[in-house]
């Protein structure tokens, strides 16, 4: 598993979770701690969220469509060998 890949399953969800978790903890009324540090955790997770969200994540492998137009030319090519219609000729 590369960086990139971790990256982009867990750290940018854990800043988004830290930055809402954040906020949360502005608006609740029970715990005096988390209220004081709830802007320090949104400050926190939006700097973190900053620099993960600028990692791209793995490139994807492309599918070469090239090779799968030619399989079906020779299908073509062999029906009409074959002396079957197609639906298009007639």
């Amino acid at each position: 598993m590369s960086f990139r890949s971790i990256n982009q399953r867990l750290l940018v969800p854990a800043a988004q979770g830290l930055m809402i978790f954040g906020i949360i903890s502005l608006c609740q009324p029970w715990s005096v701690f988390l209220h004081n540090y709830g802007v320090t955790m949104t400050l926190f997770g939006l700097i973190a969220f900053m620099i993960t969200s600028k990692i791209e994540p793995d490139p994807e492998v492309e599918e070469s469509y090239i090779e799968d137009s030619l399989d079906v030319l020779e299908i073509n090519d062999h029906a009409s060998k074959n002396g079957s219609k197609t639906a298009g000729s007639h």
